[in-house]
């Protein structure tokens, strides 16, 4: 029985790639190279911080990110620039069909549980509307280790009192729906670029894209030894996929 269906955040509720519109109106023509550098530095600062024990909560982790971005492209900014962008992170979009499917699903225990700091985390659940619909919001920043280390998987079940055999976790990044099947969750994978889709942008191109980069790093599940028991396409696909588990 599936009671509690936790979501992660960045990339799963919420369109990471929605700050390429804030990068390219700050610097013209380096929006897509500074959306993809930012989160693959953002992802590996916390898991390098977590490997070397020197927690910094994800707000910091964000910053720094970004700094190394346009350290790295060699830009010139201000800090007035340097916080309108980083500001995005607390208005990221929605993907279009998270309201249906958490309203569809009012019956069990709704959460997210993220790397984003708690401030963070507050802000961009109230400013999208989603603290309405979800019963926790639940940060690692009380573990100071983040996601995938078995710790933040097991903030789940001391915060929302349910199991892991009762729990469905839900993430579109791969690592992230590694580690919680390895945490002994039921885990469900938002495959959003499909292998086939891959191959094709690879083959159309001599010069490969910012965004086939990332995909191709980011977005293709993990040889780990480590499969989800599901794989869907679309968080729409939810409400049916529960219902088929209990069936």
């Amino acid at each position: 029985m599936i009671e509690a269906v936790v979501f992660d955040a960045y990339g799963t509720l919420y369109d990471v790639q929605s700050v390429a519109a804030i990068t390219e109106e700050a610097l013209p023509g380096y929006g897509e190279i500074i959306t993809q550098i930012w989160r693959i530095k953002q992802l590996e600062y916390s898991w390098l911080r977590s490997l070397m024990r020197r927690y910094q909560d994800f707000s910091v982790i964000t910053r720094e990110s970004l700094a190394y971005t346009l350290r790295v492209l060699g830009l010139e900014y201000d800090s007035d620039l340097f916080e309108r962008i980083v500001g995005k992170y607390l208005e990221l979009e929605l993907y279009p069909d998270v309201m249906p499917t958490l309203s569809a699903m009012q019956s069990r225990k709704l959460a997210i549980l993220s790397n984003g700091s708690p401030v963070m985390l507050e802000t961009l659940v109230r400013n999208s509307g989603l603290d309405r619909m979800l019963d926790a919001t639940i940060s690692i920043d009380s573990q100071r280790l983040f996601k995938p280390a078995p710790e933040a998987y097991s903030l789940i079940e001391s915060i929302l009192g349910v199991p892991p055999a009762d729990v469905l976790f839900i993430s579109s990044n791969p690592w992230d729906a590694c580690g919680a099947k390895a945490f002994g969750l039921n885990v469900a994978w938002i495959e959003r670029v499909t292998p086939e889709a891959m191959a094709l942008a690879f083959v159309k191109s001599d010069v490969v894209s910012p965004l086939t980069m990332f995909n191709a790093i980011r977005t293709q599940i993990d040889e780990l030894g480590l499969k989800p028991d599901y794989r869907i396409h679309a968080l729409s696909e939810l409400p049916g996929l529960i219902a088929a588990h209990e069936s």
